[in-house]
């Protein structure tokens, strides 16, 4: 009786736990992840049975496990976007306007005075156009000043437009040579008197206007703002637009001519074109910290007409740096032009005396907006 007790416990045992599963379920690398309580298989990953699964635990199937398949969403295979060139452009662009004021005033001031106000308008605009072996270089400018003294008129003390380009080339980048071709013009914008005569304009809105063209040779540092232009062949070409004024024959233009009564025959050229040797030089550099020098030179001589004769035109300019909007300037421009005659006044009538240096010196403080 004893022998069959025992007999049926020992298949009780066999049927209730495996001699086989004494030991823990290993967990490999590659297998997949198992718990007593849950089971997750990817289906997307994998296809499992439950008798797989028995086969994983080594052909043990556990007590109160639960075989959980959660769907999972396949894996999206995305493709990498072409990587789209960033271009950079060529282009610089410069632009600045800026106003200066000057004022002074007296009120009941012994030493004496006259009050009076000042103002200057003017602008500087540059596209720069930089390759690896060419430089295109355009400027345009401006600059209008009024004034006003007691007891006087408003009067104009700076009137000026101008516009620049270069373009250049060079054979290679070890060169600062360039094969260039140049442009300038300038003109004013509104009328000119020799103050207190208002009644008789000595210059008007492109009378005169001046017009230079030519090809030669650039000498040009970027880093050091540097640049020195030789022109063997320069066309130079002045426009006197108003007919009265190109009938005086006014800065260089042939001049009309006149009956004994007084009458025209043949009226003023409004035109004169020149052929000469023109030399320019540019440079910029900061002599301080806050002051900068800019300082602008042109040389021309003509050809044909009194070879050796120089045009001259000379700008230099201290620039002191206050924050970033408020700068203050001193500048001297210097011109000869054997064509513009000096008139004087003498015994009450205008006379003819040749030309002189002109000169002109300014110092003004102002904003300035570069954008």
């Amino acid at each position: 009786m004893k022998f069959y007790f025992f007999f049926f416990l020992f298949l009780l045992q066999l049927i209730s736990k495996p001699l086989f599963s004494q030991n823990p379920v290993p967990v490999y690398k590659d297998s997949i992840p198992v718990s007593r309580d849950t089971i997750q298989v990817p289906t997307d990953s994998i296809q499992v049975s439950r008798d797989s699964v028995y086969s994983i635990l080594e052909a043990k199937f556990i007590p109160k496990t639960k075989l959980v398949v959660k769907p999972t969403k396949a894996l999206k295979v995305t493709k990498k976007q072409p990587r789209i060139p960033v271009t950079v452009s060529n282009w610089k662009n410069k632009n600045m306007i800026g106003f200066d004021l000057s004022q002074i005033a007296f009120v009941n001031w012994n030493a004496g005075g006259t009050s009076s106000v000042s103002g200057l308008l003017k602008g500087e605009f540059t596209r720069i156009r930089s390759e690896v072996n060419s430089e295109w270089v355009s400027e345009m400018g401006f600059r209008y000043g009024l004034n006003k003294q007691d007891g006087l008129d408003l009067r104009k003390t700076d009137d000026e437009f101008r516009f620049n380009s270069t373009y250049g080339y060079r054979k290679d980048t070890l060169s600062h040579w360039y094969y260039s071709v140049k442009l300038n013009f300038k003109t004013q914008f509104s009328d000119g008197y020799k103050y207190p005569n208002t009644d008789n304009a000595i210059s008007k809105p492109f009378a005169p206007a001046y017009t230079f063209l030519g090809v030669g040779a650039n000498y040009y540092i970027k880093k050091k703002v540097f640049d020195i232009y030789i022109s063997p062949l320069t066309l130079k070409n002045t426009l006197v637009l108003d007919q009265e004024l190109a009938n005086s024959g006014a800065f260089g233009v042939t001049e009309a001519t006149y009956d004994a009564n007084g009458n025209v025959i043949s009226p003023g050229k409004k035109s004169r074109t020149e052929m000469g040797f023109l030399f320019t030089n540019y440079y910029k550099k900061e002599v301080w910290k806050n002051i900068t020098l800019e300082n602008r030179l042109s040389l021309y001589t003509d050809y044909i007409n009194n070879f050796g004769n120089i045009d001259v035109e000379w700008r230099a300019q201290l620039e002191f740096v206050v924050n970033q909007y408020v700068k203050a300037n001193i500048g001297l421009h210097l011109i000869y032009d054997d064509d513009v005659k000096t008139i004087e006044e003498i015994n009450g009538q205008d006379v003819e005396s040749g030309a002189k240096v002109q000169l002109r010196q300014a110092l003004g403080i102002g904003m300035v907006y570069n954008f």
